[in-house]
């Protein structure tokens, strides 16, 4: 949702906050693969991910958390790649006929467009997107989120010494880690929320975070269960049938059979072990979806 650095230096550092605690991992020098991650815990209602309240609720021990994470993962630079909590984030698709050349000009049509779907006010927001060729038009894809929000999970990584240039919601981050050119779709799960994204050949067809009413012990049924009515839509809308699904917040061996009976997609976890180093791999795959995704992309 920010873009504060030089686009030909990439933050190789990344760290997700999340209800449960904090994930950080470091990028390898030469790029391809992720090379050490580290995974610190904090206590239930420390981070209560919310579009209009505080988050932090308890900042100390999440600045803690962070601290420790990154200072485990090593590196010399202090730029990072921030992942949010989805539920902090509102994430928006948008379909116009054309858009303005001017960013200023653009902008303020994208903001104009979600004044009606969001809520809180839209000049309180900050506003980030991307716009992508459609076959009718411009496809635009925007994510929002009160500006007091995201500046004080600036400010906490700031006062953990490092700088924030780029700042994603945990699900467009995963996104990274995903090969897309065939219809797919990437499921990440949390306690609150559960955030789905269908593609096909690199574009951004439908997007959608839900609340998960099962908390951290979700079963694979009932994940399928609550993607069902995403995946009819999907099918009746573009009359394509899903290949393959990618699986982050939980593991393959927990939701594959229950998604592969209800799609006949082909299931497998978002991060492959060829995308992590040795000590990276230590961690399970399942907690690492938005920080590899974010430094892979």
């Amino acid at each position: 949702m920010s873009t504060k650095y030089n686009p030909g230096a990439k933050p190789k550092l990344a760290c997700e906050v999340t209800t449960a605690g904090v994930v950080a991992g470091r990028m390898a020098e030469k790029g391809g693969v992720v090379e050490a991650c580290a995974v610190r815990d904090f206590a239930s209602g420390s981070v209560v991910p919310d579009l209009l309240e505080n988050n932090l609720r308890e900042r100390g021990k999440v600045l803690e958390a962070i601290r420790d994470a990154l200072e485990r993962v090593g590196g010399r630079s202090r730029e990072l790649i921030a992942v949010l909590p989805d539920a902090a984030v509102r994430v928006v698709l948008l379909d116009f006929e054309t858009l303005p050349s001017k960013t200023e000009e653009a902008e303020g049509v994208v903001r104009f467009r979600l004044k009606k779907s969001l809520p809180f006010d839209v000049d309180k927001a900050k506003v980030s997107y991307h716009a992508q060729t459609s076959g009718t038009g411009v496809r635009v894809i925007a994510a929002v989120s009160l500006l007091s929000v995201i500046q004080d999970y600036e400010s906490i990584f700031r006062e953990a010494g490092y700088s924030p240039g780029i700042v994603l919601p945990s699900m467009l981050a995963a996104l990274g880690a995903a090969t897309t050119d065939r219809p797919t779709m990437v499921v990440k799960v949390d306690d609150r929320t559960v955030s789905l994204a269908i593609l096909d050949q690199q574009q951004l067809l439908l997007f959608r975070t839900i609340e998960n009413p099962y908390g951290a012990n979700m079963s694979g049924e009932q994940l399928a269960e609550e993607i069902y009515p995403s995946v009819v839509f999907f099918q009746d809308t573009y009359q394509l049938n899903l290949e393959q699904i990618f699986v982050a917040g939980v593991g393959e061996a927990v939701a594959a059979p229950a998604l592969k009976a209800q799609t006949g997609a082909q299931v497998a976890d978002l991060v492959s072990g060829s995308q992590l180093g040795a000590s990276a791999g230590m961690i399970p795959r399942w907690k690492l979806g938005g920080v590899a995704g974010a430094l892979l992309a």
